[in-house]
């Protein structure tokens, strides 16, 4: 909590015996002790109140999600019981659609090619023959 290791305790404890006269350096102890307990004690008790807060917040989780899981269970429960299950005619539909699904596609027919026309400017029979 404060870090505390012997060399800063012997500094102090120093200080304590130079600072408090020695006939009140053992009720000055027992008061830094008394003090010290009831730190200690307020620090448990922080945290156990803290770890139970925890575990509050974790079952209410795990309270919501077992109504959602048990919400989901019962409406997949509530199966159409009116129409009967026929395993067969599912069977027999898919094959259908898969069949269906392989069967060759036909191209599509384009139209055939028009013959090449003639140009739209002919050549008069003076200009090539004459000559």
């Amino acid at each position: 909590m404060f870090d505390l290791d012997v060399g800063k305790l012997i500094v102090i404890g120093i200080v304590a015996l130079i600072a408090i006269p020695s006939k009140d350096l053992p009720r000055v102890l027992r008061q830094l002790g008394q003090l010290t307990g009831k730190m200690r004690r307020m620090a448990n008790e922080f945290q156990g109140q803290l770890m139970d807060a925890m575990r509050e917040a974790e079952l209410h989780e795990i309270q919501k999600e077992f109504k959602g899981v048990q919400s989901d269970l019962t409406s997949a429960a509530q199966i159409d019981l009116d129409h009967p299950i026929d395993p067969m005619a599912d069977s027999r539909n898919h094959v259908v659609k898969v069949a269906e699904l392989d069967k060759p596609q036909t191209p599509p027919v384009l139209p055939e090619p028009e013959a090449p026309k003639e140009p739209a400017v002919k050549p008069s029979p003076s200009e090539g023959e004459g000559k």
